[in-house]
């Protein structure tokens, strides 16, 4: 049986979204809204694909952005904390685990490819860095799909660029949602549970769990 194309997801599957924590530190405000402004930024961004709308990832994270930093006591100007937090994001580095990951997935013969529901030069960057860009055929965005994942428009939208049918691409995502939404929309996936967290049973199953992105190629070879 021919191997599946394996596709990742990017903000905080690959990306060290953990990191941003610091970020938030260094302009003055609580470390733990660095989550609630992700979690604000994902949920502005579904309700606005609910409706139809593909809005701009950065429009809709910096909105985001500065209700939470709204009342906080900053060490510099609302602008000026925008700016330090949007620029941080766009370097981030990729998680521990991703490099051996990607290796080995190579090695077994797997493709590699990604998509985000961010902007394709973050994804394309954040790759870079890692000196991991040219072990992935391609790297996609919703910037270029009718919506945001989870709806059926962007992994539909994904696999057209890709060449590829929905049975023989596996996502692989830390999110549930999109664990969910793939599924939906025909895509075998494995869910990168890095944290051991229990699976939310609303979501539909994925078909492999893995701790780590260096568990794939055994997993999916098996």
């Amino acid at each position: 049986m021919a191997k599946p194309l394996v596709l990742f997801d990017v903000n905080e599957t690959l990306s060290d979204m953990g990191r941003m924590s610091q970020h938030f530190e260094e302009i003055g405000a609580p470390p733990q809204l660095a989550a609630l402004w992700f979690a604000s930024l994902l949920r502005d961004g579904f309700a606005l694909t609910a409706v139809g709308r593909n809005p701009a990832f950065r429009e809709v994270a910096e909105g985001a952005l500065r209700a939470v930093l709204s009342g906080q006591m900053l060490n510099r100007g609302v602008d000026d904390a925008l700016a330090h937090v949007m620029t941080a994001l766009q370097e981030l580095p990729v998680h521990a685990d991703v490099q051996d990951g990607v290796d080995a997935l190579s090695r077994a013969g797997f493709e590699l490819a990604a998509l985000t529901n961010g902007a394709r030069s973050t994804a394309e960057g954040l790759l870079e860095r890692a000196g991991l860009r040219d072990a992935f055929a391609a790297v996609l965005s919703v910037e270029d799909a009718p919506r945001w994942k989870p709806a059926p428009e962007a992994y539909a939208s994904a696999l057209s660029a890709l060449g590829r049918e929905a049975g023989d691409v596996v996502l692989v995502a830390v999110h549930p949602w999109d664990i969910d939404g793939a599924a939906r929309a025909g895509l075998r996936t494995a869910w990168l549970n890095r944290e051991g967290t229990p699976y939310p049973g609303a979501m539909t199953p994925a078909d492999h769990d893995v701790a780590s992105i260096a568990d794939l190629a055994r997993v999916l070879s098996g």
